[in-house]
């Protein structure tokens, strides 16, 4: 088994654009060291034959829904805040973003493991729990509603 600062350098870059993609550029730096502390905390327990990206992929994914399912208990602000609050540029393309975010959960994350974490069919199902076929088949649909509402918009 490689070193595990080796492992997190060739990791690194995959597991952050799946989090920035997942969760919005502010929360992809929590969710990432959040990431690979407990990737860390288990890396002596991978077994050899283990696919370390998707390994850290599930984590990551896992991280990414705690995320989510925090977010949605937070207090909701009722007054204006005095001070103008500063924002980082919102993205190029926001509205395709809210519709893969709107995807269902299965769906939305077999989207963003396959194209912004970059991984196999094989390797998405191994991060999301299911077979490789429901992997790929939860992608396609995830583009297929994607690509409908896209075009009957424009």
């Amino acid at each position: 088994m490689i070193p595990f600062q080796r492992f997190l350098d060739e990791q690194r870059e995959p597991v952050f654009r799946f989090l920035v993609a997942s969760v919005g550029r502010d929360a992809a730096d929590d969710c990432f060291q959040e990431t690979f502390l407990a990737a860390m905390k288990a890396y002596p327990k991978l077994r050899a034959n283990s696919n370390p990206r998707a390994w850290v992929m599930t984590i990551a994914h896992n991280k990414a829904l705690d995320h989510h399912r925090a977010r949605a208990r937070r207090a909701i602000p009722v007054e204006e805040v005095p001070e103008v609050a500063s924002y980082d540029a919102a993205p190029r393309d926001e509205a395709t973003w809210a519709r893969v975010h709107a995807l269902p959960p299965k769906q939305r994350a077999a989207v963003l493991l396959r194209y912004a974490g970059d991984l196999t069919h094989a390797e998405v199902a191994v991060a999301i729990g299911c077979s490789e076929e429901a992997a790929r088949r939860s992608a396609h649909e995830g583009l297929k509603k994607l690509r409908e509402e896209m075009t009957t918009t424009s």
